[in-house]
């Protein structure tokens, strides 16, 4: 164990109130890594009174200087980007090749896009005779963020950074699972004198430390990833005081492949959108459907290229898929396999533990998984796994696929491949995700908005529509007289 984590509350760094601890694990190795405080709802409190005692200056701070602080906090990120790829590979359990090329790069360009937009936001003006109406948008005041274990750093700023440049001051509780970046993110922010109070982190388990920042009546808006079902409780224990909620939660995602679909990329991409991250991430695409004609040629390719990845340790740089995050994690997704299997599934390859040698013995890896002849309603296809494992459906006719595509109670996101431009219009249009890619996965323009339909979540994040989540419009009217 060579890590003691600390919260950050009013710009210095402390223990958690009682003094408890819980283990920070390597999924790599399956060994204790470090220790992060035990978070009390009176730490929450407390980081809650110092972002309250900020606010007022922070708010009153011309957007341009509030996007220098958060530049500032990005060129630190930006220099120490190995540090943090480093950190983040070993929480995480992704390759190295990844956080460096990835995850961490993807923190502070969050961090200047909204430090941008900070000083781009503009609101409305509606002019009648005589009349005048102009909007104003302001913060909301004290905002509670609460990212989850799969993209630790990504998601974090993801949130944080429009709530402080639209003028909000945070509390923000990262994954308990994988806490280390955020912890490294609040001494970065010591270092460089980050206003104190105005960005706060407070660490441990969500059901106290998660639910006390919910709860809390000086929090006016809460913004959420992960879990459905942790969603629907943050949603319900809101819902008693009407505080704003953004909720990104679950995904079970469709990829069409018609047997039209562009061939370049086809295969490159679809096998990076089925395991990137182990499959730890909620855009993962699951649930393969594959035109009929095209089904058996696409199976066996897939199989094959499934089968010759690299699974093991997230240093060495051949590696593709590390392990999953925790020994809990692991369990769960052992046991849907199972799941598939008592389904009638035919597991096509992978379906096991993979035990690399070295260090990495007794980490929680699981080999790349493919699983073929399950029908849309059994619960392997309408249960989120979250874990390195697709399925196959095949179909005949687009109104098949688009049935299939939506046969769940989820709609994150889709994919969509075939040269048939009219064909993915009309699909992509009924489709119920947020997000629909077309002969692509994962290409994301910050400005656009995301977010999911039904058990997928509410709100949207990005662009304008973080920054309008983030404040409150008022409108004024002006009689010229």
């Amino acid at each position: 164990m060579d890590l003691r984590l600390s919260h950050l509350i009013n710009g210095q760094a402390r223990s958690a109130g009682d003094g408890a601890w819980l283990d920070v694990f390597e999924p790599a190795t399956g060994q204790v890594c470090g220790q992060c405080p035990d978070g009390t709802a009176d730490d929450v409190a407390q980081a809650v009174e110092a972002a309250q005692r900020a606010l007022p200056a922070w708010s009153a701070l011309p957007a341009a200087d509030r996007a220098a602080w958060m530049n500032r906090l990005a060129d630190a990120l930006e220099a120490r980007v190995d540090d943090f790829a480093a950190a983040e590979s070993r929480d995480v359990g992704k390759p190295l090749a990844l956080a460096r090329n990835l995850d961490i790069p993807r923190a502070v360009t969050n961090l200047r896009f909204f430090a941008a937009a900070a000083t781009q936001f503009a609101s409305e003006s509606h002019g009648a005779p005589g009349i005048v109406n102009y909007t104003l948008r302001q913060p909301l005041g004290v905002v509670g963020i609460i990212s989850p274990w799969n993209l630790p750093l990504y998601l974090f700023t993801w949130k944080f950074a429009p709530a402080l440049a639209a003028g909000n001051c945070v509390v923000g509780k990262p994954s308990e699972v994988t806490p280390v970046t955020a912890w490294m993110l609040g001494e970065l922010a010591r270092e460089i004198g980050f206003p104190a109070g105005v960005f706060n982190i407070v660490q441990g388990r969500g059901a106290v430390v998660g639910q006390a920042l919910v709860d809390h009546a000086q929090v006016k808006a809460v913004s959420f990833t992960g879990s459905t079902a942790v969603g629907v409780r943050i949603a319900e224990s809101c819902a008693r005081s009407l505080k704003k909620t953004s909720l990104e939660l679950g995904g079970k995602n469709a990829t069409l492949v018609f047997a039209d679909a562009p061939r370049a990329k086809l295969l490159d991409t679809v096998v990076r959108s089925a395991f990137l991250n182990s499959g730890q991430i909620c855009l993962c695409g699951s649930r393969l459907l594959v035109e009929r004609k095209y089904y058996e040629e696409f199976r066996d390719a897939l199989v094959a290229r499934a089968q010759a990845m690299v699974v093991g340790d997230p240093n060495d740089a051949a590696t593709h898929l590390g392990p999953v995050v925790s020994k809990v994690h692991f369990d769960k997704v052992m046991a849907c396999i199972e799941l598939a299997r008592a389904e009638g599934g035919r597991v096509l390859c992978g379906g096991e533990a993979v035990q690399p040698e070295g260090r990495c013995r007794d980490g929680w890896f699981i080999a790349p998984t493919v699983i073929e002849g399950l029908g849309p309603s059994c619960r392997t296809n309408t249960e989120e796994i979250f874990g390195p494992v697709v399925t196959l459906q095949a179909f005949d006719t687009d109104e098949e696929a688009l049935a299939l595509a939506n046969a769940t109670p989820y709609g994150l996101s889709a994919s969509v491949w075939t040269s048939d431009l009219s064909r993915a219009h009309r699909l992509a249009e009924r489709i119920e995700a947020g997000v629909v890619w077309v002969n692509t996965w994962m290409n994301r323009d910050l400005r656009t908005p995301f977010g999911g339909v039904k058990q997928s979540g509410l709100g949207r994040e990005g662009g304008w529509e973080a920054l309008r989540f983030f404040t409150e419009a008022k409108n004024v009217t002006i009689d010229l007289g």
